[in-house]
């Protein structure tokens, strides 16, 4: 069989020799490039890119691989050749043959084993917590790829939407810092390619899908990053954007088809009414303005419904996950794209990694809108989502809003928060939502807060001891502010130390002041705190209707209790536990797990003014 096939390789070689004085057809590229055996999937769609391509006869001769069809779309430049891979093919190289009129090209492609059942990508869970990072602004570990020949949007650290060098190196070589801290995995901004001409150092202005913007890195560095963040106990988690692309996408210059974007002649901006999604009286023209409108002038809006894109685009995220090894994705401006298709790029994504996690970005202040895309929802028009972890936009919202909102007079500053708690009836999995004070699109919490550092205190206790999972935003940690801007360039900014002579090194602490240090010594032991709470990770929740500034909540099981008590008042408070003693079980002492304190809460818990105890209850 081999001796077979390396005549079959010989022979196509001499008759591509013989063609390549007239190369009147030519293949550049072939997506995806490898692909491995053992999936559910039998059959893998190959998108072939070249000069007149499409005239080409494809043919293959490998056991266990045939061509189950062929597909030629409007450019004659590209083919689509769908393999069906029968559970007989063995893994190694093969060539694809291309025959013209001039003779016939090849192609060599490769088929792998995919990962062992015991070394297939879990996703992550209640125990873990997010460190969100743009890693442009990160940190600069190799100075050598600021700026890269034929890239434009050239290295400019004055520039708050220029490239500043932040890189996959510069991550790795902190991944220490971001273990001892606590958190347990890594959400870095997209690392594909962003060729954009400016403001391309955010990321999510896909150019190539299949490869690593070379100013970060490269697919194997990613790689290599993502095995040393394992060594640390640190998961990965991928930013993929399946709605739009960059205007500087190489399919830009041709595109297969005209279907493959939406309004490809002409921009017509999306209207963002994402209830489009569920409203039961929406039109049909209103549904298309908003998915199918583009998301900014720069970003060309896909055509899911195009079902060769949408095998694209699902085989994409599939092969990235194997290649790499990545825990989790998440999905960027997730109710955009058709969500027909997002229920089948969900579906096949869990069918392939059973254990896998996909965060999704839903942006609204509303409960019953955001729980509509979770795992399990039974929805009112029959919609299936696959989804495991809604990002939950509704509970910061509502968090912020009591610590610094205004609020009727018969009403506590905590109703928001209590009441959109009480709203979790509405999802299926209100543990699996991801929670966080803030994020990369969002105003840094300490500016939300109007650097009230008291505030910033009840914040981080409470998204570390809430039901879900936490995200932390990099320098969230060192209190990371930006007064007098929303400037998405300025909410991004360096991470004091990531660069080679950097006035501060918050890695190290030196030039600190003493409110960041005692800011990052607070989430750091928090973290460590967290890391073997199971009482937190999956322990019950309750939570005590606010009395005036006052507001409680318990996380237990049959182990542990946990309780945590704020105070947004002015003045220390007595509180009568009395009240609490549905859950304290007439315990009279309790540990606060910040300062170590012991206390007596036999009859009433003493509150200082804009406080929170984090209080572990003794049996």
């Amino acid at each position: 069989m081999r001796t077979k096939t390396l005549s079959l390789v010989i022979a196509l070689l001499a008759g591509s020799l013989a063609s390549a004085a007239c190369a009147a057809a030519e293949i550049e590229r072939v997506e995806p490039p490898s692909w491995w055996l053992g999936f559910d999937m039998s059959e893998l769609q190959l998108m072939v890119y070249g000069e007149n391509i499409a005239a080409a006869e494809p043919s293959v001769d490998y056991p266990g691989v045939s061509i189950s069809r062929v597909e030629r779309v409007e450019s004659p430049n590209y083919l689509f050749v769908f393999l069906r891979l029968d559970k007989s093919t063995e893994t190694g190289e093969f060539p694809i043959g291309f025959k013209t009129a001039d003779g016939t090209l090849t192609h060599m492609y490769e088929l792998k084993r995919r990962r062992d059942d015991g070394d297939r990508p879990k996703g992550f869970d209640t125990s873990d917590v997010i460190y969100l990072v743009t890693p442009d602004r990160f940190a600069n570990g190799d100075t050598a790829n600021d700026t890269v020949e034929g890239f434009g949007d050239p290295w400019n650290r004055e520039d708050d939407y220029g490239r500043h060098g932040g890189d996959i190196e510069g991550m790795r070589q902190h991944l220490d810092y971001i273990a001892d801290m606590g958190f347990t995995s890594i959400w870095p901004n997209p690392l594909l390619e962003n060729r954009q001409p400016q403001s391309s150092y955010h990321g999510y202005s896909t150019t190539d899908y299949y490869r690593i913007d070379p100013r970060f890195g490269s697919n194997e560095s990613y790689r290599e990053f993502i095995a040393a963040a394992q060594d640390h106990g640190v998961g990965v988690i991928m930013d993929l954007i399946v709605n739009h692309i960059g205007s500087g996408h190489w399919w830009m210059q041709d595109l297969p088809s005209k279907d493959w974007l939406n309004f490809p002649e002409e921009r017509v901006f999306s209207t963002h009414m994402r209830t489009t999604n569920q409203d039961p009286y929406a039109s049909e023209y209103d549904k298309q303005m908003f998915a199918g409108g583009w998301f900014a002038d720069t970003m060309p809006d896909l055509n899911q419904r195009n079902p060769l894109l949408a095998e694209y685009l699902i085989q994409n995220a599939i092969w990235w996950i194997e290649y790499s090894g990545i825990h989790g994705i998440r999905q960027d401006t997730y109710p955009y794209p058709d969500k027909d298709f997002m229920s089948e790029w969900t579906r096949r994504i869990m069918t392939e990694y059973p254990e896998f996690s996909i965060v999704g970005e839903e942006w609204s202040p509303n409960p019953n809108v955001t729980s509509y895309w979770q795992r399990g929802k039974v929805n009112h028009d029959g919609y299936v989502s696959y989804l495991t972890h809604p990002m939950d936009f509704p509970l910061q919202i509502a968090f912020k809003d009591s610590l610094t909102g205004t609020h009727q007079p018969w009403e506590s500053p905590w109703t928001d928060a209590y009441e959109m708690l009480g709203n979790d009836y509405l999802y299926p999995d209100p543990q699996s939502l991801m929670i966080f004070p803030d994020n990369h699109d969002m105003d840094r919490i300490f500016t939300q807060l109007d650097e009230d550092y008291d505030l910033y205190r009840m914040a981080m206790v409470y998204y570390l001891t809430m039901r879900g999972v936490p995200q932390v935003f990099y320098g969230t940690e060192i209190l990371l502010s930006h007064p007098g801007t929303s400037s998405h360039g300025a909410l991004r900014m360096d991470f004091p130390g990531g660069w080679a002579g950097d006035d501060a090194n918050a890695f190290t602490g030196e030039g600190l002041d003493a409110q960041q240090l005692d800011a990052q010594r607070l989430v750091r032991k928090l973290l460590n705190w967290r890391k073997d709470k199971q009482v937190i990770h999956s322990g019950s929740l309750m939570q005590f209707a606010p009395a005036g500034d006052v507001y409680a909540y318990f996380r237990y099981d049959d182990d542990e209790t946990v309780m945590v008590i704020f105070n947004l008042g002015e003045e220390e408070i007595s509180i009568d536990t009395e009240r609490f003693q549905e859950r304290l079980g007439g315990a009279t002492a309790a540990v606060d797990v910040i300062s170590g304190a012991r206390l007596n809460i036999e009859e009433e818990l003493t509150l200082g003014p804009r406080s929170v105890l984090l209080l572990e209850i003794a049996k």
